[in-house]
């Protein structure tokens, strides 16, 4: 087992840069579980694309080791009307063999604050069931759950349950 403390890591905000990393990332996500609903993983231009929307009102940050970027966490619009313009939906990943690590948790710990300082009110988290990890996660971040909608993903031949939890950003907020 490897010596955490040892290990460098540094998070920071993503660029265009990074989307070949993030999509290596997440493609595993899209391809073999229901993590996510992507059926097809999409290539580094389109998470370029994404990064830089979500660069513009919300965040979208790395966290690397040892130089190499090894997760990351965003925030995007939660909804198109402009309602719903200081809510925003949140979501973490990670390589697969830092799962587990802390990483996810010290990715959303810098994230909200970033959310927060670009006025985001409410950080919205959408999780496939089961993923007992994911809801542990959010739970000790101090998201709520907020409720469940029942076999509105298919994917795999099978109906997925998605559960919703909601996090208070206001607290977070530079002073004004």
């Amino acid at each position: 087992m490897m010596n955490m403390s040892a290990v460098t890591t540094l998070i920071r905000d993503a660029s265009r840069d990074d989307a070949p990393a993030c999509a290596e990332i997440y493609a595993p996500y899209a391809t073999d579980t229901a993590i996510t609903f992507e059926l097809d993983p999409p290539g580094a231009g389109e998470i370029a694309e994404r990064i830089t929307a979500c660069q513009r009102e919300h965040a979208w940050i790395v966290l690397e080791e040892r130089g190499r970027v090894v997760g990351y966490a965003y925030g995007a619009a939660f909804r198109t009307r402009a309602a719903y313009r200081r809510c925003c939906e949140v979501s973490v990943y990670l390589d697969r063999d830092r799962r587990g690590s802390g990483h996810g948790r010290a990715l959303y710990e810098a994230l909200m604050p970033r959310l927060a300082a670009r006025g985001m009110t409410s950080a919205i988290a959408c999780m496939t069931l089961p993923n007992d990890a994911s809801l542990a996660l959010h739970r000790a971040l101090g998201f709520r759950d907020v409720g469940v909608m029942h076999r509105v993903g298919y994917k795999f031949d099978t109906w997925y349950d998605v559960a919703w939890a909601e996090l208070d950003l206001t607290p977070l907020a530079p002073p004004a």
